[in-house]
Parts: structure tokens; sequence; C-alpha cells
């Protein structure tokens, strides 16, 4: 059943004051009797729950009547606030938040490439709490944890450098927008508060990595050196050979929807 009667669309306001913003939701909710984990998608950097893998995600949940979440962080797709104030704190913050509003008793976590960041440190938090969601599993779609260490730092330019100290942000050229990248110096700082590959990151679930050999953003060397990090648990890692960043084609989300339920499979 994929049909919209089961979508409930709300926004909730995350933070108070001037760092209130109005995060919009998207909750498919599970067919009557249907046991089963909720889906949760965290997408990645300027990219938004409308988008083709959230989507199908979506209508997965619906095939399979079992619960879905989507949602926007702030400064991205319908969400209230400034893209330019966005963090990994304060992204972070709001999945909790939405996780908090919804409570799903049981997650699997879809993050795709900043939204894997985000997903382990998510996982890191539920983690911490007495009464929180159980995660099932995670599927991680091009991860990019602590890409603004490991990726962007280590690949300044004098002029983006210089941008960073005088602007405090630099700009880059998108190949998925006629709107540059916009890269700031709180993202940056905050970033190194967030990193997740410094030790083992223990999941305690199954992760299936799916990751492009033609991703010109994230390289599969970083997919293979996160594996490393996740010795305790149960890794699947799919290269995808003609694959890029998106992974958005056909082929790739029919890759998408059985990683994914394989997660239930395993339940």
């Amino acid at each position: 059943m994929t049909d919209a009667a089961n979508l409930t669309r709300k926004t909730i306001t995350v933070g108070s004051g001037p760092l209130a913003r109005e995060i919009a939701i998207v909750h498919r909710a599970a067919l009557k009797k249907k046991s089963g984990p909720t889906f949760v998608w965290l997408g990645g950097y300027r990219s938004d729950m409308a988008g083709t893998k959230a989507v199908e995600l979506d209508a997965l949940a619906g095939e399979l009547g079992l619960a879905a979440i989507r949602f926007d962080y702030s400064g991205h797709g319908v969400s209230g606030g400034a893209f330019r104030d966005g963090t990994i704190s304060r992204w972070l913050e709001e999945a909790i938040a939405v996780l908090d509003d919804i409570k799903p008793k049981r997650v699997i976590l879809v993050g795709s490439s900043m939204g894997g960041w985000i997903t382990l440190r998510l996982v890191q938090e539920l983690r911490k709490r007495k009464k929180a969601a159980k995660v099932d599993g995670i599927v991680l779609i091009a991860p990019a944890p602590d890409f603004t260490v490991e990726l962007i730092e280590p690949n300044l330019t004098e002029v983006e450098r210089q941008s960073l100290a005088e602007r405090g942000y630099f700009e880059e050229r998108s190949e998925y927008s006629p709107e540059p990248n916009i890269y700031t110096r709180d993202l940056i700082e905050d970033g190194r508060r967030n990193l997740v590959m410094t030790g083992i990151i223990e999941t305690g679930c199954p992760v299936h990595i799916l990751q492009g050999m033609k991703d010109p953003d994230v390289p599969y060397a970083h997919a293979l050196k996160l594996v490393e990090f996740l010795p305790a648990d149960d890794v699947v890692l799919t290269l995808i050979r003609d694959g890029d960043h998106r992974l958005s084609r056909p082929q790739d989300i029919e890759k998408l929807k059985v990683a994914v339920s394989a997660l239930i499979l395993n339940d």
C-alpha cells in the first residue's frame, strides 16, 4: 500500500529563541497489526526528503506495510532555518528531535553521504539513553563521516583558507546545482567535535555500505577506511564499479532496496 493516505506531514520546532527552527517531517504509518522497524531517512549535504532515494525508501516501506520517517534538516528542503547556520551538531540535534517526536520503537537508519556521518553520531547518542529506539540495522550510501576533516580540510586551497579566515566561509562549484556549495568555518570547527573515525565504532547492529567506485565526491577508499572502524559489527560493503556519488539510478535503487530488505529478514 503506497498511497498518500498513510502519510502525515508535520513540522516541529527544534531549539528555542534565536536558535529555533521549524523542521518538516513526512511520517508514513505502518499498516495496522504490522510489526517491524521504522525506516528513517538521513539525507546528505544540500539534499532533501523529496530526492529519489528518500522517496523510493518510503515507497518500499509502503509496499512492506512498515513505517517510514523522512525529514529535512534546517536550511534544507522545506524546513526553516538558514543553511549557513548548519553544523553536524545542529543537524544531529534535529534528527534526535524527530525521533523523540515520533517515538518509533525500532528503526533501520538509512544515511546518504553526510547523512552517513549523522547516522553514526545518532547511533552513538541513542546508545547513551536508557529509553531510545532500538537500531535494528544501518544502510550507508556513499557515506561521508568526518568529511570536513578527512576530505575538505586537507584539500583547501590558499584562496579558500583565506576566505574562511576573512569571510567565515568559502564557496565551491556544485556538480548538482547552479548554486555553489558553501562550507562555513563553523561547520568545519564543529566537525572536529563530532569525529567518529577515531576509534572503534560500535553500532550493535548489521551495517550495509553501498559505495560507487566512480564517486568524485567521496572516494571509495573512504568507505574502505570506515569499515576498519567497524570491527565489532556485521558489515557488508558493496562496491559499485560504475557508481557515482548519488547512486540514484534504477540499478542503484534496487541495490538499496535489497540491502534494506535484507536487514528486515535478519531481524
